[in-house]
């Protein structure tokens, strides 16, 4: 398939999907007229590289687990390293701390919503 249309399936721009490829990410092959044609599971492989980001995982971090994802929630390092897993270790308490943060915020927008409607917080 070709760039614009692994955009729309995944809801990933194409400037995006380019630069996914430039942090060797995903891989595209060259058609005679010189785009890029990706396969099928590059679609999913996006959206893994999405869902990390979203989490807050670097692409430094991503591309070294990219290897060992065997679908969308699992994981497999048959050969971790030390350093690995305390990088792990590190984006995971980092992560926690966000979603911390995220829920402070979200209160405290339902508790500003709350007084501003006259209402009852939720």
């Amino acid at each position: 398939m070709r760039i614009g249309e692994l955009s729309e399936r995944t809801g990933t721009p194409r400037r995006l999907l380019r630069y996914y490829e430039e942090q060797g990410l995903i891989v595209s092959d060259r058609c005679a007229n010189g785009y890029r044609s990706y396969d099928e599971p590059t679609v999913d492989r996006v959206r893994q590289i999405r869902g990390l980001l979203d989490a807050g995982l670097p692409t430094r971090i991503i591309r070294q687990i990219l290897p060992c994802l065997h679908g969308p929630r699992a994981i497999h390092f048959p050969d971790a390293t030390p350093e690995m897993l305390a990088t792990l270790e590190h984006e995971r308490d980092r992560m926690t701390e966000r979603i911390e943060t995220l829920c402070r915020n979200r209160d405290a927008i339902g508790a500003y919503l709350a007084v501003v409607r006259g209402g009852v917080r939720a």
